[in-house]
């Protein structure tokens, strides 16, 4: 029997949420094949077989929380029809042999009975309904009654799906002592109106308790100021062409922030630490999380080594990452150890917000939409520029306003003369 088990997930996560079987009871599995999808506090993992053979038992259902190194399935090796062959031919063998020695009939006896147990499994009138482990859990938890549950499977198994598809079935007779409501009417909610309810997802779930973990352990504060994009976006209409030709790749307005709060972060280091009990830890590594919409929420995959990437490197970094993160191929090793982090709400139309810590992180710039408003050259002149709000969200415990402050001027600075960002280090 080969046990699978829930795999070392990252050094921050211990468990897991069984988001899918990929294999029911009876399936045949081949080595290195997935057998369950389980989501995690950030991304899905598929748990394949370290083995070839054929799925016994599910020990959890959808929906279950599981720990790392819990059993959650067992395999028989070998495939199922491989079984089947051998049981028949000890049995033809036994038949047409002569008087077998005593080794040989206890042999039978006992291919009879794994034969016996095995026919068991899969019908035993009388027993009650068949189902599998994971959908009797289910059933109990629901409330079910098994033998309401109408399956297809061709041997009258019950599975998980059957259960959850029963479940969201009307009821057949009314619950007793509740007035029938009018045929075509809708159940209404208790409140009278029409709602629907929807679990939040393990990484839902995750996002929604650090969010508020951060505002309620963090000094939170943020400081405002605004870009003049002109220069930025003459240098790309400038260089698009050729940038595109030599990287494969546009040039956007994500590697120059990118690059800028690099630079930025040299010069104020206590914006790229953490706090760790009542010490202080400075970190002299740039690995800068840029913050992608993703169908299960907001994750935040992270360019390594940001410093010591150019514009193209940066560009393509983002890109893909935005892919995997758009696909559900992010992995644990790409959404781990981010030092700073940029969110950039303008892509989604947002003019001005105050963005949240992403934890343990000590701050956060927050980019928005770029909008041509009328700007004072001096004192007789007036030209609409293209504009850009900033905002610098930061720990108050460690960083002072006069850093924050400091530290947004020196991104306006450099993306208004961009030239700059060739002479930083």
């Amino acid at each position: 029997m080969i046990e699978i088990k829930v795999p070392e997930l990252a050094e921050s996560i211990t468990e897991g949420t069984v988001a899918s079987w990929l294999k029911q009871p009876g399936d045949h599995v081949e080595k290195g094949e997935a057998i369950v999808e389980l989501e995690t506090d950030k991304v899905n993992i598929e748990v394949p077989a370290d083995e070839s053979g054929t799925l016994d038992e599910q020990l959890a259902a959808e929906g279950d929380t599981v720990q790392v190194g819990q059993v959650i399935a067992r395999l028989s090796s070998g495939s199922g029809g491989g079984t089947a062959v051998a049981t028949k031919t000890k049995t033809e063998a036994a038949t047409e042999a002569a008087p077998a020695p005593a080794e040989t009939k206890v042999e039978a006896v006992g291919e009879a009975k794994k034969v016996e147990r095995r026919e068991e499994h899969v019908a035993s009138p009388g027993k009650g309904p068949i189902a599998t482990p994971a959908a009797r859990k289910l059933a109990r938890e629901k409330g079910i009654d098994l033998s309401a549950i109408q399956t297809n499977d061709p041997i009258g198994r019950i599975n998980v799906h059957d259960v959850t598809n029963h479940e969201s079935k009307p009821a057949s007779t009314p619950a007793p002592q509740v007035p029938k409501a009018p045929a075509a009417a809708p159940q209404p909610a208790a409140s009278g109106k029409d709602e629907e309810r929807i679990k939040m997802t393990r990484r839902r779930q995750t996002i929604a308790n650090r969010l508020v973990e951060v505002q309620q352990t963090a000094a939170m504060l943020t400081t405002f100021n605004e870009i003049d994009m002109s220069a930025v976006m003459a240098l790309r209409k400038r260089r698009q062409e050729k940038f595109v030709k030599d990287n494969d790749v546009k040039l956007g307005f994500m590697s120059f922030f990118t690059k800028a709060a690099v630079a930025a972060l040299k010069r104020m280091p206590y914006l790229n630490a953490e706090i760790q009990g009542n010490e202080i830890v400075l970190k002299k590594y740039y690995d800068i999380g840029i913050a992608v919409s993703a169908p299960d929420g907001l994750v935040v995959p992270v360019v390594r080594e940001a410093d010591r990437k150019n514009f193209g490197e940066i560009e393509k970094d983002i890109l893909h990452l935005a892919d995997k993160a758009r696909n559900n191929k992010l992995g644990l090793s790409d959404l781990t150890g981010g030092t700073f982090t940029i969110t950039n709400g303008g892509v989604f139309g947002s003019l001005l917000s105050t963005p949240i810590l992403n934890g343990p992180q000590v701050a956060i710039l927050g980019m928005h939409s770029i909008q041509l408003r009328p700007i004072a050259i001096d004192a007789e002149t007036m030209e609409n520029r293209p504009m850009m709000y900033v905002a610098l969200s930061y720990d108050h415990r460690i960083v002072d306003g006069r850093e924050a402050v400091t530290f947004l001027k020196h991104i306006k600075d450099m993306i208004e003369d961009p030239e700059q960002l060739l002479f930083e280090a």
